[in-house]
């Protein structure tokens, strides 16, 4: 019981993380005109620290080389270390689709696809809590959080981009924008489950190394697609803030792994909601962006709380280990 509460208490905070890092990586994606170029550096930035984190800690190495021992010995599969590829789709959406959509409608988006994902994964027993059974308050939150997805994306069927997003997003409506974070938010789900295995057998900043390596891989060869046809930024901000995103990446993931041992991919999932919900909100009324913070977000935030409320709460079922 001790640690379940500990546990909503940090996903509150791996919630405002996540939502903080939205924003962030958002406006850089659009100073750069790339949003693409904005992952790549927070993903990048977040790695590099890892990296010292590890070459000064024999104790982290050790982590790693028994990630490795674990694969050769098949305790743990070379696909569940692949989590890193829907982080980096993750943090490719914020740049491309924050300043377009704002935090809230993005926040909201990500986690409809989140909730009915952690349906999924729970049931599969993917993560380390093991196998959740699929409650009719699990399926009614779920459903929720797809209404709420629909009214956060009928803001307005005109350019989501209106408000100056990059050239590759100008044209295209927030109802149709509002699907990447969405596919984004489905990702979440089993990213949270893999990297909690990965984690129980090398720690998290092992887990989380691995994550961001692996995404940074896979955001560079896009990028590398994307600067053939755009070209090189002209130029890059120098504000610092517009740079920690990564560091604020890497520890909400590493957060995440330890969470998701006591909660579950779900209610590690419902829980962040109302964190994410709440600095999003605030975020959007402090520093708006060209999409503003518009009265079906706010209606979609409401009923996303509600959809955790109802999935969020207990029904006795046993949870398999």
């Amino acid at each position: 019981m001790v640690w379940r509460r500990v546990g909503l208490g940090l996903g509150l905070t791996i919630g405002a993380g996540v939502a903080v890092q939205a924003r962030i990586n958002g406006a850089l994606g659009e100073r750069l005109h790339d949003g693409v170029a904005a992952a790549v550096i927070s993903f990048g930035t977040g790695l590099a620290a890892l990296l010292v984190a590890v070459a000064v800690s024999g104790r982290l190495r050790a982590g790693l080389r028994q990630v490795r021992r674990s694969v050769a010995t098949r305790e743990l599969r070379p696909w569940q270390l692949l989590g890193g590829l829907c982080g980096a789709a993750f943090v490719a959406s914020q740049g491309l689709t924050v300043a377009a959509l704002g935090v809230t409608a993005f926040t909201v988006a990500v986690v409809a696809g989140q909730v009915v994902s952690s349906l999924v994964v729970d049931r599969l027993g993917l993560g380390p809590s093991g196998r959740t059974p699929v409650t009719a308050r699990r399926m009614g939150g779920a459903g929720l959080a797809v209404v709420a997805v629909l009214l956060a994306g009928s803001s307005g069927s005109g350019p989501a981009g209106a408000g100056g997003a990059m050239t590759v997003i100008r044209e295209v409506p927030a109802s149709l924008l509002i699907v990447l974070p969405a596919l984004a938010g489905i990702g979440l789900a089993w990213q949270q489950a893999v990297n909690g295995q990965v984690g129980t057998v090398g720690g998290p900043i092992a887990a989380t190394l691995i994550n961001f390596g692996l995404g940074l891989a896979a955001l560079v060869l896009i990028e590398a697609v994307v600067l053939t046809r755009a070209g090189w930024p002209s130029e890059f901000p120098t504000e610092p803030w517009l740079y920690v995103g990564g560091i604020i990446g890497v520890t909400f993931i590493a957060l995440g792994v330890l969470v998701v041992r006591w909660i579950g991919v779900l209610l590690l999932g419902l829980t962040s909601v109302a964190g994410q919900l709440l600095a999003s909100v605030f975020l959007d009324w402090l520093t708006p962006t060209g999409a503003g913070l518009s009265p079906a977000a706010l209606l979609g935030c409401a009923v996303t709380l509600v959809a955790v409320v109802v999935a969020a709460a207990r029904s006795g079922e046993p949870v398999s280990r």
